[in-house]
């Protein structure tokens, strides 16, 4: 389920199948064209992934809007922004929160992240129509889906 109003009404309608919440966490930053280039492909490539993930795990799992914060440093603000969103999340009956992010910085702080961080190092460019990304993207699909399931 995504954060649509059609998925949205559905799942207050079931919300006690849906324990598990997705949020993908993005970097802003735009301090030269090469990051403005990363962030933008990064973002994407994030994107694909999780509506990938989403479509997988559908009637189980909600994709919430990416959590955006600001590079280079990951600070205390930051830690305290997302453990808001987090208390604000559990007020519905989700068990389960992942984020996800090709950020290394977040594995510094996964001790204190109110859920379960899912880091893959991110590629900065490349083709997201080919059919040679496709099946990348499809295969840590597969991988972080059976990762996801065995927390259940």
């Amino acid at each position: 389920m995504k954060w649509e109003k059609t998925d949205i009404t559905q799942y207050t309608e079931a919300k006690e199948y849906i324990d598990t919440v997705l949020i993908p966490l993005m970097p802003f930053e735009m301090e030269s064209d090469t990051h403005l280039d990363v962030n933008a492909f990064q973002y994407e490539w994030t994107m694909l992934l999780v509506n990938e993930l989403e479509k997988e795990l559908t009637g189980r799992m909600m994709l919430l809007p990416p959590y955006v914060y600001r590079k280079p440093i990951i600070q205390e603000q930051e830690l305290k922004r997302i453990d808001s969103w987090a208390k604000e999340i559990k007020k519905q009956p989700f068990n389960h929160v992942f984020f996800l992010t090709l950020d290394g910085g977040w594995k510094k702080h996964e001790e204190v992240l109110p859920g379960t961080l899912l880091w893959l190092p991110g590629m900065k460019s490349g083709d997201l129509h080919s059919a040679d990304m496709y099946k990348f993207i499809r295969d840590q699909v597969e991988q972080m889906s059976e990762l996801i399931q065995s927390y259940w």
